[in-house]
């Protein structure tokens, strides 16, 4: 391991200031006097060390004000019980005014949260298991998986055991709270279709076969506008969980800890070669892995006309498409209602939208529901398969309100576009950082400042095509420079013209770029759409 460590070495002479406020207090030992730190003034108590540290390992962020916290909630797998999805209804009206966003990993975050309330909302929301401690900063993200685990027909091995043994090596441990360099993103796909941005996250396993036994492919380095990268190491699921913790033993041991938009674990990947890491893989967890299988994850995900997949055991997902995640207490309690009455489960999406599982038998009598009504995303499939990140509202990098931009695209385009038997996957990143993930979009947003015919600066987006959802290649092309918004949604109506007229019966618009417009140079795509 020589390798990772001159690599270390060479980066670590001068820590960031984040490192320095972590040697401030443990934060297990914040944590446990978390409520009498809520009792004083928040003017008074809030440091910028807990602003910028500790109240990120309890999954808080502080928005500047007693009363505009949001909480980052983790739920493992996108997997809600009933009893769970009642408590967050509740505690999201209690605390958070009805609001709730489902996130980009199948996560729930609330908002405008008081100071002194806090402690009672994590409090309550552990009276149903559920927690968000090491749901931000430098901490391991909600593990995702397939929304169908378990249930598809397309999905050989169940993986929620596997990612509960992933979590059991981190969650609540002290000596992985708030440690690592930089946060850490973890996916487990048991599927032959990618439902959950697989190659996106830091660590990611892989469904894939190696000389006829079902195992994962390891993939590491994935990011916001970087696919994981191919280890060549095929994991058996008894070794998922020690080639995890070897994973994140070497990131935290080696990992840079210097420029902290230098520090995630691709750019410890980069200085080292992905051959040496999987070499101190192997020597670390003192497993005999073989080199990498046959990757399995290769199709796209597409739902038909009628909102609905069949699963296996007479089983039906029913899906409920939630415009940029943008959702309410009120209403995912009558989404567990439903499944309640109807013996079913919720599942959460990382598109932000969520799917009920019932027997097949239940279906039309969900269909018949104000809540499937309200939220059938077939009356406009552009808000079926649609990401918005939270945009300058929320955050600060944020150069676009993002959110509202997305859900008046889709109501500008099914207006002037209407599409009934194709999907399209529009995802929004509010600023180039790229947390909506328009890099893997078939037509993707990123805010940018616009001039409008006036010269005047304003609101606009660059305009991405081309991504691809099943494959660990970054294939997005762009296609704009920044236009205004009104432009923009011009320009798009103009680009699903040409795949409304020239698409085959149901053919995807990733599919189509594949056949198509891949094929064409960008100029001349903009020449057919008068961009």
């Amino acid at each position: 391991m020589q390798v990772l460590q001159d690599a270390h070495n060479l980066r670590n002479k001068k820590i960031n200031k984040i490192e320095k406020m972590k040697a401030e207090q443990n934060p297990m030992d914040f944590i446990k006097s978390f409520e009498e730190f809520c009792q004083g003034s928040y003017e008074e108590t809030v440091t910028d060390a807990h602003t910028k540290h500790f109240l990120k390992c309890l999954g808080l962020y502080d928005k500047g004000t007693s009363e505009t916290f949001v909480i980052r909630i983790r739920i493992p797998g996108g997997q809600l019980s009933v009893e769970q999805a009642l408590k967050l209804a509740e505690s999201s009206k209690k605390y958070g005014n009805d609001y709730i966003d489902i996130t980009t990993r199948g996560q729930v975050e609330f908002r405008y949260l008081k100071f002194n309330e806090l402690p009672s909302l994590l409090k309550d929301l552990n009276e149903v298991g559920i927690s968000a401690i090491q749901c931000a900063g430098d901490n391991f993200r909600g593990v995702v998986t397939s929304p169908l685990d378990s249930y598809s027909k397309t999905s050989p091995i169940e993986t929620m055991p596997l990612l509960e043994e992933i979590q059991s090596v981190f969650k609540n441990h002290e000596a992985w709270m708030g440690t690592l360099p930089r946060k850490f993103n973890i996916a487990i796909l048991g599927d032959s279709i990618n439902t959950c941005n697989i190659f996106g996250n830091d660590c990611a396993f892989a469904l894939a076969s190696k000389d006829g036994e079902i195992g994962f492919n390891l993939y590491l380095g994935g990011k916001v506008g970087v696919q994981a990268r191919d280890l060549n190491l095929f994991v058996k699921p008894s070794q998922v969980k020690e080639v995890f913790a070897s994973v994140i033993s070497l990131y935290k041991e080696y990992g840079f800890r210097d420029n902290r938009n230098k520090n995630r674990l691709t750019f410890l990947l980069d200085a080292v070669s992905l051959e040496e890491f999987a070499k101190s893989i192997k020597e670390d967890s003192k497993l005999d892995l073989s080199d990498a299988g046959k990757l399995l994850v290769k199709d796209e995900f597409t739902l038909d006309n009628s909102s609905t997949i069949e699963l296996k055991d007479k089983k039906s997902a029913i899906h409920f498409g939630i415009p940029s995640g943008i959702f309410c207490g009120s209403d995912l309690k009558e989404a567990a209602i439903l499944a309640q009455k109807y013996d079913g489960v919720i599942r959460l999406t990382y598109e932000q939208s969520f799917y009920i599982i019932t027997d097949t038998a239940n279906i039309e009598d969900i269909k018949n529901s104000e809540l499937y009504t309200k939220y059938d995303s077939f009356h406009n499939i552009y808000f079926n398969n649609q990401i918005a990140c939270a945009g300058n509202k929320e955050c600060s990098f944020g150069v676009i309100p993002g959110k509202p931009d997305a859900i008046d695209m889709a109501v500008y385009l099914n207006k002037n576009v209407p599409i009934k038997d194709g999907k399209v996957r529009m995802y929004w990143s509010a600023c180039p950082k790229g947390c909506g993930i328009h890099g893997v979009a078939d037509i993707g947003f990123e805010g940018a400042k616009a001039k409008d015919e006036e010269g005047n600066s304003c609101y606009g987006v660059k305009i991405f095509i081309g991504g691809k959802a099943a494959s660990a290649i970054l294939e997005a092309r762009q296609l704009t420079k920044a236009v205004t918004l009104p432009q923009a949604q011009k320009i798009t109506a103009q680009l699903l013209n040409i795949y409304k007229t020239e698409k085959t019966e149901n053919e995807t618009f990733e599919s189509f770029d594949t056949r198509v417009l891949s094929h064409l140079e960008i100029e001349e795509i903009q020449s057919r759409i008068g961009a």
